[in-house]
C-alpha cells in the first residue's frame, strides 16, 4: 500500500485510529474522530478510565457522557488497556504526560514507553503523531530512530508532531475550532498527517519540520509564563508603591494597540504553563545557552505561593493575630476557574506553607470535593457553610460558583489573590491583596 492509498483509507474513513492516553487531551480527540465517522480506540493503562469510557461515561468536565454514548453503543468508540490494539491501527496519536522530575528536567518515560509499545506492534503504512508537549528535537531524536528499524520514513512509516492546544473550561475554543499546527518528518509524512487531522479540525497549519511544531507550543506557553511573571512582579511593586495593580492593568488594557493584559495570581498551575518553558530551557542548556527570560520567569512564578503565605501572615499580624493556630480557609484549589483540574495548582504550596506555620487549614471548592494530591488528603467544606468562623479566607481560584457576596459579608479577613471581590459591595479594609 502506498502513502496515497493510506491517505485514501483516511479519506474514506476506513482507517482505524488509536489514541494513546485518554485524559484531558486524548479523550476530546477520541470523540472528534468518532464524530467524524472513524472507528477509534482509546488506549490507556488506567483501568478506571477504560471502564468508564467503555460505559459511555465521561470523566472530564468539558465532555458530556451524552456525547460519548451514541458512538460507544454503535461500536465505533472503544477503550482498551491491551497494547495489541496498536497493531490494528492505521494511525496512532500519542497523548501521554510529559511532566518534570524533581530537578525540573524533562521526564520522558511516558513518551519512551509509548514509542516502545508502538514499535512492538508496528506494521507498514502506519501514521504516528506525537501530541505531547516536549522539547524541540524529540520526535526526530526519540521516535524516528526507534520507528525506522526496518521501516523507511515516508514510505513504510509516517511520523509527525502536532502540539495539543487543549484549554479546559474554555467555552469558545474546543478541539475542532482551535487551529492545529502540524510538522512532519518528511513531506509525505506531513501530507498523511494533514489528511487525518483535516477531517476533525477546521483549520490545519502546516510547518516545515517536527522541530518547528515542537517549538510552536513552547513559544506559546513561554510567552504566557513570562508575561504572568511580569505582572506578578508588578503586583509586588504596586503594593510597595501603594498602587492598585489590577486597576493599573485594566486601565492599560484600554489602549487599543501595543498592549495585551495579563493578571497576577498566587502562582502557575495546569499541565502546560508551569512545565513547558522549562523543557525549552533544559534543551538550550545542553546547547550551552541560558534561557534567561524563562529561568527568571520560573523563579518569580514559583515564588508566588510563598509570597501569598507571607501576605496572609502579614494581614493576620496587622489584626494582632498569629498565623500559628489560625483557622484559614482556602477558597478554590483548582488551577483555574470553573474546572476540577488541580494539576500543578499553587493551592498545594499555599496550604503546605500555612500548615508549616501552624495554621489550621481547610478548603472550599465546589468543583473539587476531595483532594488526594501532593501529600495532601482533604475534603472540601460545604460551599454553603459559613465563613464567619475563619480567621482568614484566602482566595486562590475565583470560581463563579462561590458566593462572593456572602463571603465578603461574613469573613473576618480575605486575602484576595485573584481580584475576585472587586465590585462586590462590602467593607474594603477586610481585604488584603497581592
Amino acid at each position: 500500500m502506498s502513502y496515497k492509498e493510506l491517505i485514501k483509507k483516511i479519506d474514506d474513513k476506513s482507517a482505524r485510529v488509536v489514541v494513546i492516553g485518554i485524559g484531558y487531551v486524548g479523550l476530546p480527540l477520541v470523540l472528534e474522530f468518532a464524530r467524524a465517522g472513524y472507528t477509534v480506540t482509546g488506549y490507556d493503562k488506567d483501568a478506571v478510565k477504560v471502564r468508564l469510557l467503555n460505559s459511555g461515561e465521561s470523566y472530564i468536565g468539558d465532555i458530556a457522557s451524552g456525547d460519548l454514548e451514541p458512538y460507544v453503543k454503535k461500536g465505533t468508540l472503544k477503550a482498551s488497556s491491551d497494547p495489541a490494539v496498536l497493531g490494528e491501527a492505521d494511525a496512532i496519536i500519542v497523548c501521554v504526560p510529559t511532566p518534570l522530575n524533581k530537578t525540573k528536567d524533562p521526564d520522558m518515560r511516558f513518551i519512551a514507553s509509548a514509542t516502545e509499545e508502538i514499535a512492538a506492534h508496528q506494521h507498514k503504512e502506519m501514521l504516528i503523531v506525537l501530541e505531547s508537549t516536549t522539547y524541540p528535537g524529540t520526535t526526530r531524536e526519540v521516535l524516528v530512530p526507534r520507528l525506522t528499524k526496518g521501516y523507511e520514513i515516508g514510505k513504510d512509516v509516517f511520523v509527525a508532531f502536532s502540539p495539543e492546544r487543549v484549554d479546559p473550561g474554555n467555552a469558545k475554543y474546543n478541539t475542532r475550532n482551535t487551529p492545529k499546527v502540524i510538522g512532519g518528518t518528511s513531506a509525505r509524512c506531513l501530507d498523511v498527517a494533514k489528511a487525518l487531522y483535516s477531517h476533525i479540525i477546521d483549520t490545519v497549519v502546516p510547518v516545515t519540520s517536527t522541530d518547528s511544531a515542537e517549538m510552536v507550543k513552547l513559544l506559546e506557553n513561554t510567552f504566557r509564563a513570562v508575561n504572568i511573571a511580569l505582572v506578578n512582579e508588578v503586583a509586588m511593586m504596586s503594593r510597595r508603591l501603594g498602587v492598585d495593580a489590577w486597576e493599573v492593568i485594566r486601565a492599560a488594557a484600554t489602549k487599543p494597540f501595543g498592549y495585551m493584559p495579563f493578571f497576577p495570581g498566587p502562582g502557575l498551575g495546569g499541565h502546560c504553563i508551569p512545565v513547558d518553558p522549562l523543557y525549552l530551557s533544559w534543551k538550550l542548556r545542553s546547547l550551552k545557552f541560558t534561557a534567561r527570560f524563562i529561568e527568571l520567569a520560573d523563579a518569580i512564578n514559583s515564588s508566588m505561593p510563598d509570597y501569598v503565605v507571607s501576605r496572609v501572615t502579614d494581614a493576620l499580624n496587622e489584626r494582632k493575630k498569629a498565623v500559628k493556630g489560625a483557622k484559614i480557609l482556602i477558597a478554590g484549589v483548582a488551577y483555574k476557574p470553573d474546572v476540577s483540574d488541580v494539576r500543578e495548582s499553587p493551592a498545594f504550596d499555599v496550604i503546605d506553607g500555612l500548615k508549616r506555620l501552624g495554621a489550621e487549614v481547610s478548603y472550599v471548592d465546589p468543583h473539587v470535593p476531595e483532594l488526594d494530591e501532593s501529600g495532601l488528603k482533604m475534603q472540601s467544606v460545604s460551599p454553603f457553610a459559613s465563613f464567619v468562623n475563619y480567621d482568614a479566607v484566602v482566595v486562590i481560584t475565583n470560581h463563579r460558583a462561590l458566593d462572593w457576596s456572602r463571603m465578603f459579608a461574613e469573613a473576618q479577613l480575605i486575602v484576595d489573590t485573584r481580584d475576585a471581590l472587586r465590585g462586590v459591595m462590602g467593607e474594603r479594609d477586610k481585604i488584603a491583596t497581592l
